[in-house]
């Protein structure tokens, strides 16, 4: 049918839309535990600009702090300034997919959360640097100097990974998409509820406090969709989930652990670097986890999201770098990936 052709006055009902589309429009419910979260969500929104930042005093730091600092929000923005795009795809293809009203609400709210992620990242690093992004940043020390140089690679590498986004959201079903995204929320309610309880400064505890509240609800609303979805799973998604499942963990090792260099483009002096700012950082009172620490973390996490597979029969994939065991996936491009923290 052209654009043009006009169709009402030879029939008395229009065809069937075309799908994908976000019409016809349904408002059905079947998921109460949804209906749930979205009422939560509401109660506990919050805005990055009305935490206590009266509290914070940038100026009681050194310049080698305060850049060893926005380096590890640069580094967190690389993931969360991705995510509001992100969901917002995701909340897209669930009303092309005729998903049910509290779906739709709850992705939206999941995209809401992310974009309060994203500008709390913005702001810790305005203030920190008393400029608003760390690429055009001057350096005013050597750490800073190597965080500016890491922060472009950082960058770069989320170039990456948003261009294989766009183009693999369409291809996977939102069945494959929940299981990426539990991954990531899993991980980072974990982090940020122990950044909360050890940085020092109340804005930040305050931040990581309500940021891993809403990753817990973030985790819900996968849980409940895999729940609703899983048993009656097609054969072929359950291979995809489990190669999703590794690239997953490559990907969010950036932030989680650290990036695996065999997928992550970073030159020699990457981590070196990485682990000599974040050593200030931690000096200055920022807490960020060890090495060690960041391995269990990511183990931990590794095995909850097992422990959820294995109820629906999802074959988990080998991850040799935190000791599990598993299916093996090779060939693993950043093209591939969907998951999202």
């Amino acid at each position: 049918m052209s654009h043009h052709e006009r169709i009402a006055h030879s029939m008395e009902l229009p065809p069937a839309t075309a799908q994908p589309n976000v019409y016809p429009l349904s408002w059905r419910s079947q998921t109460a535990k949804l209906e749930e979260v979205w009422d939560a969500s509401q109660r506990e929104y919050w805005d990055p600009k009305k935490l206590p930042w009266d509290t914070f005093d940038a100026a009681r730091y050194s310049w080698e702090e305060r850049e060893a600092m926005a380096y590890w929000w640069t580094l967190l923005s690389v993931f969360d300034a991705s995510a509001p795009p992100v969901f917002a795809a995701a909340f897209i293809k669930t009303y092309e997919a005729h998903e049910e009203d509290a779906v739709r609400r709850c992705f939206f709210s999941v995209t809401r959360d992310e974009q309060n992620h994203e500008q709390l990242c913005g702001l810790a690093i305005t203030k920190l640097l008393e400029h608003p992004d760390p690429l055009t940043y001057e350096p005013k020390t050597e750490i800073g100097r190597k965080a500016w140089k890491n922060a472009h690679w950082l960058y770069h590498n989320g170039g990456r990974y948003w261009s294989g986004y766009k183009n693999a959201v369409p291809k996977y079903s939102l069945a494959v998409l929940f299981s990426s995204f539990l991954m990531g929320e899993i991980a980072a309610a974990t982090i940020f509820h122990q950044m909360a309880a050890k940085c020092s400064e109340p804005v930040f505890q305050e931040g990581f406090r309500k940021v891993g509240r809403d990753e817990g609800r973030h985790m819900a609303i996968c849980m409940a969709l895999m729940e609703r979805d899983y048993p009656k799973m097609d054969l072929s998604d359950k291979a995809l989930i489990t190669k999703q499942i590794r690239a997953g963990f490559l990907f969010l090792s950036g932030v989680l652990f650290e990036p695996p260099e065999d997928f992550w483009d970073i030159g020699p002096d990457f981590i070196p670097n990485q682990r000599e700012i974040e050593a200030v950082a931690r000096n200055a009172g920022f807490y960020i986890p060890e090495y060690e620490a960041k391995k269990e973390n990511w183990r931990n996490a590794m095995l909850n999201l097992k422990g959820v597979l294995d109820k629906y029969g999802i074959p988990f994939p080998a991850i040799p770098e935190v000791g599990i065991s598993g299916q093996e996936v090779r060939d693993v491009d950043m093209k591939d990936i969907i998951p999202v923290f």
